[in-house]
């Protein structure tokens, strides 16, 4: 893992085409922006786990391999 440390205003690019900006900092908390194309899904993480969950569960449903996610 790349651990970075940014000011608010400064951003890092990921491969040419995704940037991540810190936006605002309040206390404990940090606002990021993302800028991404829009084929390039952006998720919470506790929001791209629930996808995988139900994506797996869908598999399950139809009879498919329950790979891990």
């Amino acid at each position: 893992m790349l651990v970075l440390s940014r000011k608010k205003n400064e951003s890092i690019v990921i491969n040419n085409e995704i940037t991540i900006v810190v936006v605002e900092i309040r206390g404990d908390k940090v606002r990021l922006g993302v800028e991404a194309p829009k084929e390039v899904p952006v998720h919470r993480r506790e929001v791209y786990d629930a996808i995988k969950r139900g994506e797996l569960e869908q598999r399950h449903e139809a009879g498919g391999p329950a790979a891990e996610a």
